[in-house]
């Protein structure tokens, strides 16, 4: 009976009114001790003002029932169906949808209401996979920014395959802080592949110098990444399986690798192009002059004119302990020379790659300040210095005054009389001082 006299008042109340009568009414449902006969009569007059004509009472019965797990699954299914501010209510909060019904949404729904999804409290590695296949970058955005959703290595090397392009989904993943090491590689790779595609649009560099410095700058971030400090041979080789499958393991970047000092790196490359096991190439490598790493080498597919240059990148790094990370100045240095000595025109190309090497390690170099030393005032060093006999401090005193020594330029005070001819210096009355300090 309530419930009828509750429709024909809202036949003619006005749509705030009758937004709150039907907020009542859902809170009714939700929460009141109803017999089974009124919660039928409540359920199906909240079912009829799903056909309300104003978007602020369908609104008010989605913000009533979104969160409740008890709300008709049928009335939620149509809210999610509605306008996408009244979608986006339901579709980011109720636990009444299941996973086929979210991924059926994010399938066919749009961008806002793959974002709604994306950002619900819990989310199921199927829902969040099903989102990286068919989400806009936006919605993308919202995944990677919800701190309750789980993302497997291959849902986010997905999503950067996808919307890699995207700035935000770059950021927002880079933010959730503990990506594996293949997948900082793929973001890095991502980056540079928007930046090349930007400066070829503003046509400020041909194509192919964009193209060199864009993979010099992606393989001097791979090294980077690469160096880190607990990334075992395991992940190395789950690195360099990563980047052969994208085609960036090449010479340049297991050379690279040498130069800066990352042995593991080069070994793991060597395993993933050989086929040959971790083990047996780290023995192979430490006898870089033996017959045996020559067949190793020639099992890579490595261009076999940079053999000797190799060879000579493994000998100067086992006398030297270079940084990890950056490329080393006297690595470049040594192995150039040795080079330069044995080239007859087959390494041309490799001089001139460690030509760059060169440059780029002076600058790496010349970014690092060294540690400016710390200002020590007069009356402290006084105060650390141990108390000498009194001739010795009267000799120091007199030692320290050199009269020829000219003033700088950026100390000097004009005088507005000029010094008498002669003065005297009175060593009881420094001593005084010095004792009083």
């Amino acid at each position: 009976m309530i419930v009828s006299q509750f429709q024909s008042w809202a036949e003619t109340a006005s749509p705030p009114s009758r937004a709150d009568g039907v907020s009542a009414l859902a809170r009714a449902l939700l929460y009141s001790d109803l017999t089974a006969d009124q919660t039928r009569a409540t359920i199906r007059a909240l079912t009829g003002f799903l056909d309300d004509p104003s978007t602020l009472v369908r609104r008010a019965l989605a913000d009533a029932l979104a969160s409740a797990g008890e709300a008709p699954h049928h009335i939620i299914l149509a809210l999610a169906e509605d306008h996408p501010s009244i979608a986006s209510i339901v579709l980011s909060r109720s636990p009444v949808l299941g996973d086929a019904e979210l991924i059926d949404f994010a399938a066919n729904g749009d961008s806002p209401a793959q974002c709604a999804i994306a950002s619900r409290a819990y989310l199921s590695a199927d829902v969040a996979a099903a989102l990286a296949d068919v989400g806009t970058s936006e919605a993308l955005v919202a995944l990677a920014s919800n701190p309750g959703v789980t993302l497997s290595d291959e849902t986010i090397k997905h999503m950067v395959a996808r919307h890699g392009s995207h700035g935000a989904l770059r950021e927002a993943l880079l933010a959730r802080g503990s990506l594996p090491v293949t997948v900082r590689v793929e973001l890095v790779a991502a980056t540079a592949s928007a930046l090349a595609a930007f400066l070829n649009g503003r046509d400020w560099m041909s194509e192919e110098r964009t193209r060199r410095i864009t993979r010099e700058a992606t393989e001097r971030a791979t090294i980077a990444i690469a160096a880190t400090p607990d990334l075992d041979m395991t992940g190395m080789s789950a690195l360099t399986a990563d980047l052969r499958g994208t085609g960036r393991l090449t010479a340049a970047l297991a050379f690279r690798a040498l130069l800066s000092g990352n042995r593991l790196l080069f070994q793991a490359a060597l395993s993933e192009l050989s086929g040959m096991a971790p083990a047996r190439v780290n023995g192979l490598v430490r006898q870089s002059e033996s017959a045996g790493f020559a067949a190793l080498y020639r099992k890579t597919g490595l261009p076999l004119p940079l053999l000797p240059a190799f060879r000579l990148a493994l000998t100067a790094l086992r006398h030297h302990e270079a940084e990890r990370g950056t490329l080393s100045a006297s690595l470049v240095a040594r192995v150039l020379a040795g080079c330069s000595a044995i080239n007859d025109g087959a390494l041309d190309k490799l001089i001139a790659l460690l030509r760059r090497f060169e440059a780029e390690a002076a600058r790496d170099e010349a970014r690092v300040k060294p540690p400016k030393p710390t200002p020590i005032r007069p009356a402290m060093a006084i105060a650390a210095t141990p108390p000498l006999p009194r001739a010795q401090r009267e000799a120091m005193l007199l030692a320290a005054i050199d009269f020829d020594e000219a003033v700088p330029m950026e100390r000097a005070v004009p005088m507005a009389q000029p010094l008498p001819a002669r003065f005297t210096i009175d060593l009881a009355a420094i001593e005084a001082e010095l004792m009083a300090a």
